[in-house]
């Protein structure tokens, strides 16, 4: 009996994660192996809607799929709009990825986040704390966290912070002015910030992140923890008014000015920094990316 080849499903995959997440699975796995699936058809991308129990399976089983990595989501500004919409999507249709992967010996990865993380947590935030999350979003990553524990399948999530990318828009969530600032840097020479200039938020590259999610599903199962639902990963921790300073040693004549909108509250409910040894000590993580490489890497690719 050979080993059976990998074959992977992605949903969710014309987000901000899911543009290069199956850029590098397909370098890694070959461009056959990866089904690229999103609510939206495009080109390479087939149409997937997670709502649709029936037609994941159909999918699982006709394309003989092995590993499934599930990023079709409803983010926290985005989701905050539409609370029921955000839960049906982000708990349901999970639910209905978890029966697919179950009945067909599924791997799963399914990303959590910093948003599981509320008010009453430390400003550095440890793996085990109370988890009383201010928005929907981050109630359904707590209620993900659950399910990968409970679900008889070897399912392992991550708590990404905030995600930088040049790749790909940002996708609706409360740290996307780390990414737009950018946008308006190169183009306007100015930005208006949703939030406080000392708001201290934990991001990451994303390079960084696509290296850490396919780091933990190389993971032998078994020296995986009971944080195998919703590791914390560090990348750096920074300031929008760091971040500000940051661009200025390309953009000299950058201005920004500070005005918190109702993103900020969310902001105000998640740490400021992430301790992350138990992902460190189980699968070796370690970032590689600070402030000013993450600025540099953006500045360069967006110019």
């Amino acid at each position: 009996m050979g080993t059976v080849p990998t074959r992977i499903l992605v949903t969710g995959a014309l987000g901000q994660i899911g543009t290069e997440l199956v850029e590098s699975l397909r370098d890694k796995y070959g461009e056959e192996s990866v089904v690229s699936t999103d609510v939206r058809e495009s080109e390479n991308c087939m149409q997937l809607d997670v709502m649709d129990a029936k037609r994941i399976e159909d999918l699982v089983q006709s394309k003989g799929i092995t590993d499934i990595y599930h990023l079709a989501a409803l983010l926290s500004a985005t989701g905050e709009k539409n609370p029921d919409l955000c839960w049906r999507i982000n708990v349901d249709g999970l639910v209905n990825v978890i029966s697919a992967a179950k009945k067909y010996g599924c791997r799963l990865f399914s990303p959590s986040s910093i948003a599981v993380f509320g008010p009453d947590c430390p400003k550095h935030a440890p793996q085990v704390t109370g988890l009383s999350p201010a928005t929907v979003y981050g109630k359904t990553k707590v209620v993900g966290e659950h399910l990968a524990m409970t679900s008889g399948i070897d399912m392992r999530g991550l708590r990404y912070p905030g995600l930088i990318s040049w790749k790909a828009p940002a996708g609706g969530g409360t740290t996307d002015y780390a990414v737009e600032i950018f946008h308006a840097a190169l183009s306007d020479g100015h930005y208006d910030c949703f939030v406080r200039e000392n708001t201290r938020l934990p991001m990451m590259y994303m390079d960084d992140a696509i290296r850490a999610t396919l780091e933990l599903m190389e993971a032998p199962f078994d020296s995986l923890g009971t944080a195998r639902g919703g590791y914390n990963i560090t990348g750096c921790s920074f300031t929008a008014g760091e971040l500000v300073d940051s661009i200025r040693r390309h953009i000299p004549d950058f201005t920004c000015s500070f005005k918190p909108d109702v993103r900020q509250n969310y902001a105000d409910s998640w740490p400021d920094s992430i301790e992350d040894d138990v992902a460190r000590n189980e699968w070796g993580w370690m970032p590689k990316f600070d402030l000013d490489k993450i600025v540099d890497e953006m500045v360069e690719n967006l110019q």
